[in-house]
């Protein structure tokens, strides 16, 4: 027999055929009883043999028309085309190349994937996927970007972080200028809304209290008890208060004051909101 041919196929249940049981034709090919008799019911692989009691019997022919079906069952070709690839080669050109074909897309759907993993892994560690220029570029001279280090330190362990993360790992540099811009614009507005008197509890406070947690949103999703508590944070570490009152004395205060009106006014009592 040539190499790489198929054995010829001996007559049904020849006893010098090195026939295999069902079991045994399973345990070779790799797989289950079930796929086997289901194989045998569509007419895919019809075993050529039976024992006197009735069992199924399968030649190293048989055996070899098995691996191949797997073959082509791996390679995600239907159960119905792998019939009409054995029976009739000779046209299975087309088929051939359209199942290449979907290997390939699938192969670079899993090579994007994976260097999609690979951002998020990074996201998870760095914070942020830019270089150390290329955050102070976007961030201003007073950025520094070993903050993204103590952020993941404080805050690495939680859901927020994971969001973080995830939408860091997909934003682009254009996407993170854009937000650090918002961010920047907010505290503005705050800053010009207390000079020029915007009370907490009115309509304008509360709307540039929603801005803000919008503003916030683009890195992960806050509500109205976080919001409470981002503002108690600013008020409490020295880093952020000291970024809010270089723009207006006082204004980390008031944007906690404001912050919690707005929380009040949607059901939120800032005395005992927690970190959901």
């Amino acid at each position: 027999m040539a190499s790489g041919s198929l054995p010829s196929r001996p007559d049904a249940g020849d006893p010098d055929a090195g026939a295999l049981t069902v079991g045994a034709a399973a345990r070779a090919a790799g797989v289950t009883v079930r796929t086997l008799h289901h194989w045998d019911s569509v007419g895919l692989v019809r075993p050529s043999g039976r024992t006197t009691s009735g069992y199924r019997l399968y030649t190293p022919w048989d055996l070899a028309r098995v691996h191949r079906v797997v073959l082509y069952r791996d390679l995600d070709v239907p159960l119905e085309e792998i019939g009409a690839l054995l029976d009739a080669p000779e046209g299975a050109d087309a088929s051939l190349r359209r199942q290449r074909d979907l290997v390939r897309e699938r192969l670079h759907r899993l090579e994007r994937a994976a260097g999609a993993l690979d951002r998020l892994v990074e996201a998870r560690e760095r914070g942020i996927l830019l270089s150390a220029e290329e955050q102070v570029a976007l961030f201003g001279e007073s950025w520094q970007p070993s903050s993204a280090v103590g952020a993941r330190e404080r805050w690495g362990h939680t859901d927020q972080w994971a969001q973080y993360a995830e939408r860091a790992a997909s934003r682009t540099a254009a996407e993170w200028q854009a937000a650090a811009a918002e961010s920047d614009a907010v505290v503005t507005a705050l800053a010009d809304a207390m000079g020029r008197g915007v009370r907490p509890g009115s309509d304008a406070a509360d709307a540039l209290a929603e801005r803000h947690r919008a503003s916030l949103g683009a890195y992960f999703d806050v509500t109205h008890a976080m919001h409470v508590c981002v503002g108690r944070m600013y008020a409490e570490d020295p880093g952020f208060a000291e970024h809010h009152d270089a723009r207006r004395p006082g204004l980390t205060a008031w944007l906690r004051d404001v912050i919690d009106a707005n929380a009040r006014a949607h059901g939120v009592d800032p005395e005992t909101a927690t970190w959901e």
